[in-house]
């Protein structure tokens, strides 16, 4: 009889229950969790991105959580080949694995592949961004779709970087990011591991993120990103872009009352988790539902 698979993917939208349900599986099997959360890997944003508690760690072995400075920046082929790496060492051990979080692109690249394409100059990405704001989405994504039918297609609606990123790919390379995509290998295994999505109901996850918010108020967030300000890191750099820093910078800088900057980062988070609820559920359709 085949052995199941020692990796769980488990992914689902923000405020979904993620990390609870990774650390009662994980209790159960003794698994190792492995963070798949692109803002969770910053040591600086424990309390604005839900990172699990200190007491949550000491219950199960967690990786790669909480162990990228915010000047630096980590791109998904940095975290791929960290999380293959560790997976790679815990199949040696014989230890399963939960890889858990809400970034929809790491378990693409696990699954899926990870397209190795050049980098695209910054002059040309400049000029694509030009192009984009003069002719506007529409005028703009029908020129893609002459170059890239399948990203023009798939790629939402009001989502200007991935349209960009997706022009720039065949402005530099001359060829299409989707058939860059097309040409990779999953860095998994298909029969080495199981995907489960945590899929609530819509408003039970709005209500989720705004108890989150409210939580993380009397955590001292403000605290947290009054250090990390207080940085001056390049506003560019992936922690600075954090879903809601921006919202609580405005009030820490006296741009807006309070009351007023927690609805706003609640309106984001629901944004947010809105966002990635669609994502999965087009993305890993084929994958159990919990």
């Amino acid at each position: 009889m085949s052995q199941p698979p020692s990796v769980t993917l488990l992914a689902g939208p923000t405020a979904s229950g993620k990390s609870a349900l990774a650390l009662q599986m994980a209790r159960e099997n003794g698994a190792v969790i492995v963070n798949a959360d692109s803002q969770q890997l910053y040591a600086d944003l424990r309390i604005l991105t839900a990172r699990p508690s200190p007491d949550e760690e000491t219950q199960a072995d967690h990786r790669l959580y909480g162990v990228v400075d915010a000047a630096e920046a980590w791109s998904v082929g940095k975290w791929s080949r960290a999380t293959v790496e560790i997976l790679s060492g815990l199949r040696d051990q014989d230890r399963p694995a939960i890889v858990v979080g809400g970034t929809g692109l790491y378990f693409m690249a696990l699954t899926r592949g990870l397209a190795d394409i050049p980098a695209v100059p910054n002059a040309v990405r400049d000029t694509v961004e030009t192009a984009f704001t003069d002719q506007g989405e529409q005028a703009f994504r029908g020129r893609l779709a002459d170059v890239d039918a399948a990203a023009a297609h798939a790629i939402e609606q009001g989502d200007r970087q991935r349209l960009v990123r997706a022009m720039s790919v065949h402005a530099a390379t001359g060829r299409a990011l989707s058939d860059w995509k097309a040409a990779t290998r999953p860095l998994l295994d298909p029969g080495a591991w199981t995907g489960l999505v945590i899929e609530p109901e819509r408003q039970t996850l709005y209500d989720n993120c705004d108890r989150r918010v409210d939580m993380m108020m009397d955590q001292g967030v403000l605290d947290e990103i009054d250090r990390l300000l207080a940085r001056r890191l390049a506003p560019a750099l992936p922690a600075m872009k954090a879903v809601g820093l921006r919202e609580l910078a405005a009030y820490l800088g006296g741009q807006t009352k309070r009351e007023d900057a927690v609805a706003a980062l609640k309106q984001a988070t629901r944004n947010y988790a809105k966002r990635q609820l669609t994502w999965f559920r087009n993305q890993t359709a084929d994958w159990r539902r919990v």
